[in-house]
């Protein structure tokens, strides 16, 4: 099988709408990260995470650690997302003083390195004797598979290599524990996987792609293994006692698992993985497997908004139509791990399907999970905000109304960081000498086939995308399920009829050809599943890849009293706001029903024809707390 390969970070030079947000990343998120990880950003949680480096690096040379240790078990984590979005960012914008700054940080990772190749700075500076003693739990090879994303990323932006040599002696450590010394256990929180198998595409080190595999294919096989694990250990990190298999993704064997369960993040990550491998190596029934996940996530347990994980306990999947609005979870992580997951499905089978959800994800809960000025993130990505519960009531403290600057589990920021600064990667691919657009996105791109063009359009707002080809090859473009199959294409300005196939266009394109894809610019309004009980007689808007919100500052400081006429009139809105920016908002009809009696009322209410107004959810909560709702009630 002819493997699709994702376009290299330097083959993509961004332009409009994805070039704008990732020069924001350069500009603003990045040093602003960084100054977090330094502990000098003002009122702001503290992190640590470098200082934590510093001080691995003095307990290996026998010197006082003085603050020692400080955070969660994997905050080792946040650097190396940190240096991963660097990576990527310094491939588009070439910046000497940030990559010094990635160059000294690398150093400091380097001396935090153990002479057999083992890196974690909690068990080095606390509990060097409990090394691979609680694999459920202690996030090392979590950690580690990050920092292998950082170093990959890093020697494809710049080509520099030290941190790549580390993680290199960092894998030969880790498959001698667990291939050659016969270690027992597989991954607590899957995310190595995957990293191994980047690092196989960049090094060729079977040990990579078979440690990798090991690790996928006996998850499971011994679904009591973290039970085992727990009892033969006197000492926990959150009290785990590994009952819970299907939290865990260990409830049967992997080619067995048929439906999305546990920790939503830890879930999609292991899927990423799956799906890559079985890319790799041409395994049919590990392919199969992930379609089935696939269809159990997007069929039946996933938002409107490509969020995924219902609930707070646990943040995890619960049971099928199970997708309530104001207690969801949607952690921005986990849809960065969806659209990791799509990306790889991408590269056993060209399907619209796949990159229809990479698209959905990315554009509104991965977008939502950052403030506008980049400064703030959400970890929650709730459907409905109504102040006074959602952030207070017991049941609704993690779903808040307004973006933290950080947190003590600050996963999220810099996993947006560089999720934005890699986009080329998920928007463009080649496969059999064939180029393919599955996320549209304006930029010069490059091919390992030596095809070259550009891309102009004004998308997620506007819905015409111009290609102009350098040098000419074969194009697949993607047709969005948004379109329902409503499209034009014009070549050299004349319409042309062109191969459909699982939802891509084909196009041989020449040298100096224009290509023109013209969809229609339509409202879409969105009905629920009848099953899922927490939507009943609601509706929901979008307009191309965005979904659309109600918030309380649009509409009269209130949404709950509101309802949408489904059969009314709809008109997009090209506005200037002083926060949002440009943007396209929806006017739309309903009704303003007013109570004037009690708790309940025998009264009918009276209802007052209005204009409502919507904004793109990834813009929701930046211009203060106010009520948002999604899911509105129908008229």
């Amino acid at each position: 099988m002819t493997e699709n390969k994702s376009l290299n970070i330097n083959s993509y030079k961004s332009a409009g709408f994805i070039g704008e947000y990732q020069k924001l990343i350069k500009d603003v998120v990045i040093p602003y990260q960084y100054s977090v990880l330094c502990d000098e950003a003002e009122n702001t949680e503290k992190s640590h995470v470098i200082a934590n480096f510093i001080n691995a690096g003095k307990a290996l040379r026998g010197e006082d650690t003085a603050d020692g240790f400080y955070g969660m078990v994997f905050q080792d984590s946040d650097a190396a997302k940190w240096l991963e979005a660097v990576g990527y960012s310094l491939a588009v914008f070439p910046d000497e003083k940030l990559e010094k700054t990635a160059d000294e940080l690398i150093d400091i990772i380097a001396q935090a390195q153990d002479s057999d190749g083992y890196l974690n700075t909690y068990y080095t500076i606390k509990d060097k004797d409990k090394r691979w003693t609680n694999i459920l739990e202690g996030h090392e090879l979590y950690c580690s598979g990050h920092m292998i994303e950082a170093a990959i990323a890093y020697f494809e932006g710049t080509g520099k290599d030290k941190l790549l040599k580390v993680m290199e002696k960092n894998v030969e450590h880790i498959y001698d524990v667990f291939i050659e010394g016969n270690h027992e256990g597989y991954p607590g929180h899957p995310e190595i996987e995957l990293a191994l198998l980047r690092m196989y595409d960049v090094t060729k080190n079977e040990k990579c792609l078979a440690l990798a595999k090991h690790f996928i294919d006996i998850r499971g096989v011994d679904p009591h293994y973290y039970e085992k694990e727990r009892q033969s250990r006197q000492w926990t990190v959150w009290n785990g006692d590994g009952k819970n298999h299907h939290y865990q993704q260990s409830y049967a064997p992997v080619r067995q698992q048929k439906n999305a369960d546990g920790h939503s993040v830890r879930a999609v990550y292991l899927y990423t993985a799956m799906a890559d491998l079985a890319a790799k190596t041409d395994d049919a029934e590990l392919y199969e497997a992930c379609k089935n996940l696939y269809g159990s996530i997007v069929n039946k347990r996933m938002y409107i908004t490509g969020g995924i994980g219902s609930t707070a306990h646990g943040e995890a999947f619960t049971v099928d139509y199970n997708l309530p609005s104001d207690t969801v979870y949607a952690e921005t992580c986990a849809s960065i791990g969806l659209i990791f997951f799509m990306s790889k499905m991408l590269s056993n089978e060209i399907k619209s399907d796949y990159a229809d959800i990479m698209e959905l994800a990315f554009y509104n809960t991965v977008l939502a999970g950052m403030q506008k000025d980049g400064k703030r993130f959400f970890y929650v990505n709730p459907l409905e905000v109504i102040p006074g519960i959602s952030g207070e009531a017991v049941t609704h403290r993690h779903a808040l109304s307004q973006r933290p600057k950080w947190y003590t589990c600050a996963c999220c920021p810099p996993n947006v960081a560089r999720l934005i600064s890699s986009f080329g990667k998920y928007a463009y691919s080649e496969k059999g000498g064939t180029a393919y657009c599955h996320m549209f996105a304006s930029g010069e791109v490059t091919l390992e086939s030596g095809m070259k063009f550009t891309c102009e359009t004004d998308y997620p707002y506007a819905f015409d995308i111009n290609f102009k080809i350098e040098k000419g090859g074969n194009l697949a473009v993607r047709i969005p399920g948004w379109a329902k199959g409503n499209y034009a294409v014009y070549i050299n300005n004349f319409p042309r009829d062109v191969v459909y196939e699982n939802g891509y266009i084909y196009i041989s394109a020449e040298d100096g050809d224009s290509i023109k894809l013209k969809f229609q610019d339509e409202i879409n309004v969105i009905y629920p599943n009848t099953k899922i009980p927490d939507l009943s007689g609601t509706i929901a808007l979008s307009r191309g890849a965005l979904i659309y919100c109600f918030e309380g500052i649009d509409n009269s400081d209130s949404v709950l009293d509101l309802r949408l006429d489904s059969k009314g009139n709809f008109k997009a809105v090209s506005i200037t706001d002083d926060v949002l920016g440009q943007t396209v908002m929806i006017e739309a009809e309903g009704v303003r029903v007013r109570n004037g009696g009690g708790l309940y009322s025998f009264s009918e209410p009276e209802c007052e024809s209005v204009k409502l107004r919507a904004l793109p959810y990834y813009l929701w909560g930046n211009r203060g707390e106010n009520e948002m709702r999604v899911w509105m009630a129908g008229k």
